[in-house]
């Protein structure tokens, strides 16, 4: 049976020991975020080992303008949709803003309902040492944890918007946080937006491994949410690399539907009981 984590045979989830193993191995992954049911399947189908609930979903599923408004309760149905369509990737929900910052109890509370309600795996948080509690508590707890530092969408607003992080002294801060967050208990670690020679620095000083977003090639692995991925959003981002055009299929799909409906040619025969 594959050991791999890309495209292996198991009978079972892929578990944070695995993505350890892979590190080990010196083996890169691909994690992609997902929503909904049906393309959790298909990314489950394609491979695909590590699948995020992300907190993205504030904009690309519910259309608000960052990730801050999304709640709780508008993730755990997302979450509960992508782990029922999916067999055996490692299924990952994102803790929204306001869920886990005020104390560990808050992000027990928490990461407890992701955990019971809709069956996630893990849960992510953003921040660096002003969350060790927090990861400490969950960890303790029986919950694996996914750290994310860099450019944290939940701290926008401090940082003063989307711009690339840990230059300069910053990266010896990030690279500290880093390794705290590691000692901690986190079982991986999100680099985004930041210098890809940082990351490099902080993939090799780390045993768990990293997952970059716009942080270079040199990071365990790779993530990108699925709309960026798959040309669905208008202006992606530079680190954004697009394999598919599906926002021009679905305008097509849609066109030629409407127009066969208005001339008559849909439904015909073949689409209707007799």
């Amino acid at each position: 049976m594959s050991t791999k984590l890309y495209g292996g045979v198991s009978g079972r989830r892929v578990t944070v020991r695995d993505l350890a193993a892979a590190k080990e191995r010196g083996e890169r992954w691909p994690m992609l975020t997902a929503y909904d049911a049906m393309t959790a399947r298909v990314f489950d189908e394609a491979g695909i080992p590590v699948l995020l609930v992300g907190d993205s979903a504030a904009m690309v599923v519910y259309g608000y303008d960052s990730t801050l408004p999304v709640t709780v309760d508008e993730l755990l149905p997302l979450t509960a949709a992508v782990v029922r369509g999916s067999r055996r990737a490692l299924v990952v929900a994102d803790l929204p803003f306001g869920s886990y910052q005020a104390s560990a109890a808050q992000a027990l509370e928490t990461a407890a309902r992701f955990m019971k309600e809709a069956g996630a795996h893990a849960v992510k948080l953003e921040g660096g040492r002003r969350v060790l509690p927090q990861v400490e508590a969950l960890v303790a707890a029986g919950v694996p944890v996914m750290a994310h530092l860099g450019l944290t969408p939940q701290s926008v607003n401090v940082l003063g918007g989307y711009r690339v992080q840990g230059r300069g002294q910053a990266g010896d801060e990030l690279m500290a946080d880093a390794k705290d967050l590691e000692r901690a208990g986190a079982f991986a670690v999100v680099l985004e937006c930041v210098p890809a020679d940082l990351a490099e620095r902080v993939t090799t000083s780390l045993s768990i491994p990293t997952i970059g977003i716009g942080a270079g090639a040199a990071t365990d692995a790779q993530v990108l949410v699925w709309q960026d991925l798959m040309g669905l959003t208008p202006q992606p981002a530079k680190f954004v690399k697009r394999y598919g055009d599906l926002g021009a299929d679905l305008g097509r799909a849609a066109r030629a539907f409407a127009s066969d409906v208005t001339s008559g040619a849909f439904p015909t025969g073949e689409h209707a009981y007799g």
